[in-house]
């Protein structure tokens, strides 16, 4: 029999579907996973790969040592009241990777003396290369943070920080992180096509560039300033376009907009609390 806590998610979107996917890749039983949503008939292929589903959140509870929250922040309250008893009975610990949605008003809506979790994950966990921040209450014991981090690391790599307020520089450095670097090769792109290449290539040229450079950052024993450093060669090609990036203030730009995002999170904390 396996020893494995027998997990219940909440809502089976992407997210949901992307942490399920990379447990049951790493060998997790399918049978101690519950997938519950709205529609049976849209989890049909969960449950041809064995695992269980329902639509009652309660049912799942009730049989869950561990509860991951993935449904939308906007319905998160009615769906954490409507399962607020059961919680209470059956004390599993409770995932949240819903953003925004700070840890008090979760226990507020779940009747509170639970073990909780907070999780900001980002979207490249739809292709195991995900990035998450991992905030505990201090309920949550040494096992349940080994629990969480086995939960998490099955799509990249999952961080603890030390205080709450800190998911709102998680948020900005990883969570919103994939759309700066979007946007970035969006620009290289079009400007690859402006000095002459076809759209094709230009996108292809981009695209393998971010993944080299990243892969390089990855690996390597020193960071990223001084990976750049070794790069740009004293009046080269490489430094005519960084000096350029520096005066035209793209540090400042970058530093600017995470802080705005920074901000937003902070609000949309407040907002969806009440």
């Amino acid at each position: 029999m396996s020893t494995q806590p027998t997990l219940a998610f909440i809502g089976a979107g992407n997210m949901a579907r992307a942490i399920m996917g990379g447990l049951i890749s790493n060998g997790y039983p399918a049978e101690k996973i519950w997938a519950c949503d709205t529609q049976l008939d849209k989890m049909a292929d969960l449950q041809q790969q064995g695992l269980n589903t329902s639509t009652d959140n309660n049912a799942a509870v009730a049989e869950a040592d561990i509860v991951i929250l993935a449904v939308k922040p906007q319905v998160l309250k009615s769906v954490a009241m409507d399962m607020a008893a059961a919680v209470q009975q059956h004390q599993p610990l409770l995932i949240s990777v819903a953003a925004g949605i700070l840890c008090s008003s979760l226990e507020q809506w779940l009747g509170g003396n639970i073990a909780l979790v907070r999780c900001m994950p980002n979207t490249p966990a739809l292709v195991k290369q995900g990035a998450s921040g991992l905030y505990a209450n201090s309920r949550v014991s040494d096992v349940q943070r080994s629990q969480t981090e086995q939960i998490m690391t099955a799509t990249g790599i999952a961080l603890w920080v030390d205080s709450e307020s800190q998911l709102d520089a998680v948020t900005a450095v990883s969570g919103s992180g994939p759309a700066y670097y979007f946007l970035m090769m969006e620009a290289m792109v079009a400007a690859g096509e402006k000095l002459g290449l076809s759209p094709e290539v230009a996108q292809q040229l981009t695209i393998q560039t971010a993944l080299g450079a990243a892969e390089m950052a990855r690996q390597s024993d020193v960071d990223p300033a001084e990976l750049r450093r070794r790069v740009t060669s004293p009046k080269g090609t490489t430094e005519q376009a960084i000096l350029t990036f520096i005066d035209e203030g793209l540090p400042e730009i970058i530093a600017k907009g995470m802080q705005a995002c920074s901000d937003r999170s902070e609000a949309l904390a407040e907002e969806l609390g009440k």
